[in-house]
């Protein structure tokens, strides 16, 4: 394919990077299969023990260097990466695309965000500021500053194969710090192919061999990142099960962690509510790549007045949806990325019925001419209560729970009454609601949004989520003070040497 081409992957056996330095290793091989029509893309070799050490030495050695960049040089070629982002952004947008199954539209968008992502932090190279402090001591001055961490790594998801991996990178660098990005192993080609562009700025201004080192591996090489000392910073994104597993090793080391973990996220539709604006975000919101998104609307929560003609536009809606090869503008829906994502699916949905779900949209495979991968599936609604134990857990596929509610108070609990706490949304005209729902007694999430739906979000705004979503924040805001470490500095220029809090030490 043209595009394959356009990104430098006719050599697909390309798999560990220093930077610019394509390295070898003994690892074992990953084929990449495309859930669009399920054939072989390409190959990549995974990190073995030599070269992952190998990789280790070079980052430490270049943060070393890197740090001592002045901030708005460094600033300088994450721009410079943002130009080549826009010039690649057509065929990196196909990779993502083809390799992971979304949509050709939000492949591109995806693009779109690792581009706004490096603008962002541009300008924030130059504004890493600390603040000043007031001393009680007299002749002394205070103030904070933040230095680098040294070598933050990156574990990154198949469904976002190269947004989230920038978000964190982008910032990690204007900060003064070397990353090691671990890829996921569903979607391995899509890191290849941002670390050619990004190797190919960073040959054009000789920035330190080791600054972006690409990885390839399972469970096994997220372990050696975890477990490994001279990472001080370990930023994961996945399942709740492999956050937990991530943060205890990392904390059983002292290290830090920012995990992005799983989401099952509601809208609320008030009496209130537009109905035919809140249409577009909870339909987006819930076939948006296949489902396969940690913001992915999982649950409605309809007021019982609007309840009957709410879920016949749903129905009516999910009627026209197209499902297809995702690089096809005209379809909406793409495939799940693989069988196990598939069997997972129906498992849901078997288990919804016995539950007692009742289904007013039916699911399954779609089979026929054009879906020989086997991993496209009808995007479906099911009627149940908020308590079921299927409706408790996080699916990554496109199942719908709809539930009714009659108080504002009883449908803010229904939302928050699960393990996770990644995205939320009311659909409202009332002002009154939509404060209710933004205060200390509405949303428990971290991303709050009214007459929006529950994905899409911005990079300017700090991304994360509570409870089992882990707690982490990536992107915009302040964002960035979680990958460097804050220093607080006391100066005394005057003759004498007085001590805090009025402290005599005579001798």
């Amino acid at each position: 394919m043209e595009f394959l081409q356009q990104l430098g992957l006719q050599q697909h056996n390309q798999g560990v990077s220093s930077g610019t330095i394509w390295m070898n290793s003994n690892g074992l091989t990953i084929d990449s299969f495309s859930p669009v029509d399920g054939k072989k893309i390409g190959s990549v070799t995974t990190v073995d023990k030599n070269s992952y050490e190998a990789l280790m030495q070079t980052s430490v050695a270049a943060a070393k260097v890197w740090r001592n960049w002045p901030a708005p040089k460094r600033g300088e070629i994450v721009r410079q990466i943002g130009d080549a982002l826009r010039v690649n952004k057509e065929p990196l947008g196909k990779l993502v695309s083809y390799e992971m199954g979304k949509s050709l539209q939000e492949g591109y968008g995806e693009v779109q965000e690792m581009i706004d992502i490096c603008d962002f932090a541009v300008g924030l190279s130059r504004q890493l500021y600390g603040l000043t402090m007031h001393s009680e001591r007299p002749q002394h001055r205070m103030y904070e500053q933040w230095h680098p961490l040294g070598v933050v790594a990156i574990i990154s998801a198949f469904n976002f194969p190269v947004a989230v991996f920038s978000w964190n990178a982008a910032l990690a660098w204007i900060c003064g710090n070397t990353t090691i990005w671990k890829p996921s192993e569903k979607a391995p080609l899509c890191g290849v192919a941002v670390q050619h562009i990004i190797a190919k700025v960073f040959a054009a201004n000789n920035v330190p061999e080791g600054v972006n080192c690409l990885i390839q591996g399972g469970r096994e090489v997220g372990e050696w990142l975890s477990n490994d000392t001279r990472i001080p910073l370990v930023s994961a994104t996945g399942s709740t099960r492999m956050g937990k597993a991530l943060s205890a090793a990392v904390a059983a080391r002292l290290g830090k962690s920012i995990l992005e973990l799983g989401g099952n996220n509601a809208i609320i539709i008030s009496k209130d509510a537009d109905l035919d604006m809140s249409l577009i975000g909870c339909v987006f919101g819930a076939v948006g790549t296949a489902g396969q998104r940690c913001t992915s609307t999982r649950r409605l929560i309809i007021h019982e007045s609007v309840y009957d003609a709410f879920t016949a536009k749903l129905v009516k809606a999910y009627d026209q949806l197209k499902i297809g090869d995702p690089l096809d503008s005209n379809n909406h829906v793409g495939p799940l990325i693989d069988q196990d994502a598939v069997k997972m699916y129906l498992h849901a949905i078997e288990q919804c019925k016995a539950q007692g779900g009742q289904f007013l949209v039916e699911g399954g495979v779609v089979n026929g001419v054009g879906y020989e991968s086997g991993c496209y599936v009808k995007p479906c609604i099911a009627a149940v209560t908020n308590e079921l134990s299927i409706v408790q857990h996080e699916t990554f596929a496109p199942i719908l729970y709809v539930m009714k509610y009659s108080k504002l108070e009883e449908a803010i609990n229904m939302q928050n009454d699960v393990p996770q706490g990644l995205s939320s949304a009311i659909m409202t005209l009332n002002m009154r609601e939509a404060e209710l729902f933004l205060s200390a007694n509405g949303s428990d999430c971290g991303i709050a949004n009214v007459n929006i739906g529950t994905s899409g979000a911005e990079i300017g705004g700090a991304f994360g989520g509570e409870k089992e979503t882990g707690g982490g924040r990536e992107s915009g805001s302040d964002a960035w003070k979680a990958y460097m470490r804050r220093q607080t500095n006391t100066i005394n220029y005057g003759n004498n040497l007085p001590l805090a809090q009025g402290i005599k030490f005579d001798f």
